[in-house]
């Protein structure tokens, strides 16, 4: 009938024909709102690059290879990560309160926001696409292990497994365990073992295949 949809045709109610998947709804609201001239595509490139390359992961792997490396930075670190990510210059939207947890062989660490999609931007970059999705919000705190198996982790029967669920006031960040065998390596050289999953806690660090 004519009168079932009655905003069908009404461009205000665009979001009614978005699609379910995150993804695909922020190519469509991209979209939606490029047509309307309401956002430059050139400034959302510009924004993305940003984050994808001068904040983003490699500032998060930075952090971890200095902690590594220095265990009086590491024991500031854990005991203050919004003063010494300010220091190192890693601060900023998204990132205003940090926590770091460190993984140890008792006790493994994973990061989820339940409530939608808090993110620790600054030493992260832009969360992916499964950090924002309903099943891994729902799934990391209610079955832990099998989210990590899914990821391809399996820890010992041993190792407790505990979630942290980041919040708008605070955001947490993972210290992974530092990979046997790479007690040689200078930070640049540790900073490259370590990549994002991990400091979700949703992988762990190793030394590429073939590499040792």
């Amino acid at each position: 009938m004519a009168h079932d949809n009655p905003h069908s045709d009404d461009p205000h109610h665009a979001h009614a024909h978005l699609p379910p998947d995150p993804a695909l709804r922020v190519k469509a609201l991209e979209t939606i709102l490029t047509k309307r001239g309401l956002v430059d595509p050139a400034a959302l490139d510009e924004i993305i690059d940003i984050y994808q390359n001068k904040i983003g992961p490699q500032n998060g792997a930075r952090v971890v290879a200095k902690a590594w490396s220095d265990p009086e930075f590491k024991a500031r670190l854990l005991a203050d990560a919004d003063q010494v990510l300010r220091e190192m210059d890693i601060y900023g939207r998204q990132g205003e309160h940090m926590v770091v947890v460190e993984n140890t062989p008792e006790t493994h660490n994973m990061v989820v926001c339940t409530l939608c999609s808090c993110y620790p931007w600054p030493v992260l970059g832009i969360p992916p696409a499964w950090y924002k999705s309903d099943a891994y919000r729902a799934r990391a705190v209610r079955e832990p292990r099998k989210v990590l198996a899914d990821f391809g982790v399996t820890l010992p029967e041993g190792t407790k497994v505990r979630v942290w669920d980041s919040t708008a006031e605070v955001r947490y960040l993972v210290l992974p365990m530092r990979p046997e065998g790479s007690d040689g390596l200078d930070e640049a050289a540790l900073a490259a073992l370590v990549n994002r999953d991990s400091m979700v806690g949703t992988a762990l660090t190793s030394f590429p295949e073939g590499t040792v």
